[in-house]
């Protein structure tokens, strides 16, 4: 079992490291799309008239994605006073606790982001010229990874295979 899960565990690496990519790239994007409407408002008096939609949506991807990342990786949010007073075995259920409850929320994020997805798929952004079930979408794909990086982490540990804590080194190696 331990075999099988580290080739997952290192297919999901490499998912997770391409979301990190598209993460980034739309950050740089974005920051090059408000820096081109900056120039053409105040020194062309010309704006970009998509510039804002896209922006927005690229801060999305880069957001949801990262945040998914860091859920695989163990940067997210976390409340750590009770587990320095349980036993290791009593840390482990409490990370699995944490991990079925994040697993609900992209649960959520996946079911709830399919439906606005949904509704405004007649919709289309005049500035864009696309569906606005695009506006929906980074909720949608972050809430899919976000339920993958915490089953994966549920079932490394199942598998007697440690998780990523905030701060501990790749586990790629473990």
């Amino acid at each position: 079992m331990q075999g099988t899960m580290k080739g997952l565990a290192i297919g999901l690496g490499h998912l997770a490291s391409a979301a990190l990519w598209l993460a980034g790239t739309g950050l740089v994007l974005m920051t090059l799309i408000i820096g081109a409407q900056v120039f053409f408002r105040y020194v062309l008096n010309d704006s970009i008239i998509w510039s804002e939609p896209a922006a927005v949506i690229l801060m999305g991807w880069f957001i949801f994605l990262g945040a998914a990342v860091g859920i695989r990786e163990g940067y997210h949010l976390s409340f750590d006073v009770l587990l320095y007073l349980v036993p290791e075995q009593g840390k482990l259920v409490l990370y699995t606790l944490s991990d079925i409850v994040v697993t609900g929320f992209g649960a959520g994020m996946v079911w709830y982001g399919w439906q606005l997805m949904a509704s405004a798929a007649g919709v289309q952004l005049p500035t864009l010229g696309v569906s606005g079930a695009v506006d929906f979408m980074p909720l949608f794909g972050g809430g899919v990874l976000m339920v993958l990086f915490s089953l994966e982490r549920i079932a490394r540990r199942a598998a007697g295979l440690p998780t990523a804590r905030f701060g501990e080194d790749d586990l790629e190696k473990a």
